[in-house]
């Protein structure tokens, strides 16, 4: 019995490995992905965004990931003006993916980006908050940011208490200029630099 235990165990590893070999993944353009959300087959409320070419269901936020998110709205709002558009949790379009940032400094444009989703020359700054998501933002969306060309990117570290600064993007998908910033300790925007938070305001 022992044997014919062991033998059905071992055919049944052997045949997850030939399924798990025959799975082949279907990559999606960025035109595939806008078709499909004006098709309907995806929705506003679907939890998803397009990453590299996958769709891919995006994490769940917790209270303090909206509190956070809804202060950086409220400060960056009223500092900015109308020198950039603050965009909340929506779509930037990159080259291969649509991700949805939680924050967003976009350049005005008269049409509020009717006519179209903003692009990486578009972005002033992308900010990104992190609880429990800390790995996939440093690990798949800092990259992703950092080769589309995106100028500055904050990833605020909800778990440590401070905020990471990104700047100067480079082609390896890193940025070559990255600083740590606490709660004593204030923010600049690069392209704004009269446009100061301190981090102790976003936590």
């Amino acid at each position: 019995m022992a044997r014919m235990i062991e033998y059905v165990a071992i055919h049944q590893q052997e045949r997850f490995k030939i399924m798990s070999a025959a799975i082949v993944r279907h990559r999606f353009s960025v035109d595939d992905y806008e078709q499909m959300i004006q098709a309907g087959i995806l929705t506003e409320n679907d939890p998803v965004e397009l990453i590299r070419g996958e769709i891919i269901e995006k994490m769940s936020i917790g209270d303090e990931h909206c509190a956070c998110v809804n202060r950086l709205n409220h400060i960056l709002s009223r500092r900015i003006g109308d020198r950039a558009i603050v965009s909340i949790q929506n779509p930037v379009r990159l080259v291969d993916s649509e991700p949805e940032p939680d924050v967003a400094l976009l350049r005005p444009t008269p049409d509020f980006y009717a006519s179209g989703k903003p692009q990486a020359s578009d972005i002033v700054l992308l900010i990104e908050v992190a609880d429990t998501s800390i790995d996939f933002d440093r690990d798949v969306k800092l990259p992703l940011y950092a080769e589309a060309g995106v100028r500055e990117l904050w990833i605020v570290d909800l778990q440590a208490g401070r905020v990471e600064v990104h700047r100067q993007p480079d082609a390896t998908r890193k940025y070559l200029d990255v600083q740590t910033a606490t709660r004593t300790q204030q923010l600049q925007v690069a392209a704004l630099p009269d446009v100061t938070v301190s981090v102790s305001e976003l936590l």
